[in-house]
């Protein structure tokens, strides 16, 4: 199979692709490499992946899709989006940019092409503060709390849209906090892990109450593999993890892993940011054959376990 994958070089991408091509399908690549964290991160995780062809381009821009996707591909993966929701907040002009004119440039080479496949990464931010839990796929989701959140909802109307008018199938998959070996360095678990072993006071948000269902990354890139395999009709579909885990016990569950007590500093709870997340993922399952396997205190050792084998 022939795969276009926009956002190759991230954490989820890389992850993806080296999936794809070791299954034997041809991934070609394509990303901007920007710096929202260290591009020599990105162009690391290239390296360890020869047999992909990478196009460096940028989403903002249509003729850079247009060029790198070529004369098409059998199912478009776009993973590429700016990320994260608080600096979503510091300039919500860069997120629509590249999050919602990206997916529009992405569809119209698409349509341009007759390509009909598309899997498509939304985000369990779109569920806003949601008090009902777990969150389903049929919530109505009308509330987004940050920038980041309104584009990626906004993202999921226009795959509809492109499917009423041209037939565009797709697959919109919530992904509910992914970590693991390789997690993007801004994430919490991935600059937890580097504050405790520095010995420097970690950020501590509100009274660590709030709760995220963490996913872990090979959990994720089953989850993903499955939609591209099985991608029909408009689909919005959960990708989350076996259990919701609060800060306090995300932190507790670090400092076990590590041997090594953290230093907290505590602050309030930050704007935009969601008291908790908890996935239903029986659509998922239905769907995809989907089945989270990797807890959460295992998917930490193995993220510190790889951070370990980086730094030391």
């Amino acid at each position: 199979m022939k795969i276009f994958l926009t956002g190759a070089a991230g954490f989820i991408g890389s992850h993806v692709a080296r999936a794809l091509l070791a299954r034997g399908d041809s991934v070609i690549g394509f990303d901007d490499f920007n710096d929202f964290y260290d591009p020599a991160i990105k162009r690391r995780n290239v390296a360890e992946l020869p047999e992909l062809r990478m196009v460096e381009g940028d989403l903002r821009k249509q003729l850079d899709v247009e060029k790198a996707l070529g004369d098409g591909a059998d199912v478009v993966v776009n993973l590429a989006a700016r990320a994260g929701v608080r600096p979503s907040l510091e300039d919500p002009v860069l997120y629509a940019d590249t999050n919602v004119k990206g997916l529009v440039h992405v569809l119209e080479a698409m349509r341009v092409r007759g390509l009909k496949k598309l899997v498509h990464a939304s985000s369990s931010s779109v569920y806003g503060g949601q008090e009902k839990v777990p969150f389903s796929e049929d919530d109505p989701i009308n509330h987004p709390w940050s920038p980041y959140a309104a584009t990626k909802r906004s993202n999921e109307l226009m795959l509809s849209t492109w499917k009423h008018l041209y037939g565009i199938e797709s697959h919109a998959l919530r992904f509910f906090t992914v970590f693991g070996p390789g997690q993007r360095p801004d994430l919490a678990i991935s600059k937890f892990i580097k504050l405790i072993d520095a010995g420097k006071p970690l950020p501590f948000f509100g009274d660590g109450k709030s709760g995220r269902d963490y996913t872990y990354i090979d959990d994720i890139v089953q989850g993903v593999v499955a939609s591209i395999d099985r991608v029909s009709g408009l689909e919005i579909i959960n990708l989350g993890g076996d259990e919701p885990v609060t800060l306090t016990e995300m932190v507790q569950t670090i400092e076990k892993v590590m041997g090594k007590k953290a230093i907290l500093d505590r602050q309030p709870d930050q704007p935009g940011d969601v008291p908790r997340t908890m996935a239903d993922v029986s659509k998922a399952k239905r769907l995809l054959g989907y089945e989270p396997k990797t807890s959460f205190a295992e998917g930490v050792a193995k993220q510190f376990e790889w951070y370990r084998t980086m730094t030391h």
